[in-house]
This record gives structure tokens, sequence and C-alpha cells, in this order.
């Protein structure tokens, strides 16, 4: 049996496990984030994308990383503080994760072998869409931001 992204779990930045197999049947757009980046502001539309979506089965995941530019170099609780007063952030983070290179996660390791090295993430808010099925259904780098017709159209396809 292939590999999906079912078969990955991260733990989450309060502890606990985050296995991507518990969101079977919804879509997941998985997002490495940073707290001191030119591309912070996106946590504003990945909470906006999360509230007009999560009722009808979207999942946003955030992926804390400080792969890039040491722009994540905060603890688990600094990170989560800074997600909920400066954005208000209520969608599920990760506790801090390498996104690249060989100690990335398995689930970028898994990505990057699938779709091939240069779809491993480029930068902090690369965004990866995880099909209900746990296929990938899209990526998008830093540049396209959350609600982007782009991913809005493939998020409601995906929603049916």
């Amino acid at each position: 049996m292939s590999e999906n992204a079912h078969d990955f779990a991260f733990t989450g930045i309060d502890g606990g496990a985050l296995p991507l197999s518990a969101w079977t049947g919804h879509p997941v757009l998985v997002v490495n984030t940073a707290s001191y980046c030119g591309y912070t502001p996106q946590y504003r539309d990945l909470e906006a994308l999360w509230q007009q979506y999560r009722d009808k089965g979207l999942i946003v995941l955030g992926v804390p990383s400080n792969d890039f530019g040491a722009q994540e170099p905060g603890t688990a609780s600094e990170i989560k503080s800074f997600c909920e007063t400066r954005y208000g952030v209520d969608f599920p983070l990760t506790e801090k994760y390498r996104v690249i290179g060989g100690s990335a996660h398995p689930f970028y390791a898994w990505v990057a072998k699938t779709l091939g090295e240069g779809a491993a993430p480029r930068w902090n808010f690369h965004k990866y869409l995880i099909g209900p099925d746990g296929e990938l259904a899209g990526a998008w780098p830093s540049s396209v931001g959350p609600r982007d017709k782009a991913i809005t159209q493939e998020i409601d396809r995906l929603l049916g």
C-alpha cells in the first residue's frame, strides 16, 4: 500500500497527538509558519479561511518552523501566545518542526518524495492541500495567499 498524508502525525503545540488520519474525509491545508517573517500576516487570512470553511469540513493546520531565516525562534508557548494574541489564531498548531532537509518531519519528506524535491517548502507559509482521501490535492508557494482563488476553488471542489 502506498503512503498518503494519513500515515503521518504531528504533535500539537500543547502536546498530544495530531494524526492526520483523524481528519480522514476532510480536506486539510498544511502550512509551515513563522512568527517573524514578511509573510506572517498570512496568519490573518489562514484564520479567516478556517472560520469560513471549518463548519464545511476544512482543517487548517499550522506547522511552526525555524528553517527559514531563523524566523521562528520561540518556544511552543511563545509561538502559541503570539498567534492567539496577535492574529486570533484558533486553528490547530503543531509543535515546531523542521520542514526541509534530511531531518524534515516525515510528512514533509513524503511531500518532497511524492512531488519532487522542488516541491519542498522554499520559505515560510508554503501551503499543501491534502484531499479527504489523504492524497495531495495542491501545493502553493508563500507568495500565494491563503484566500487566493486557486486555493479556495480547490477547497470548494474537495468539499463538493
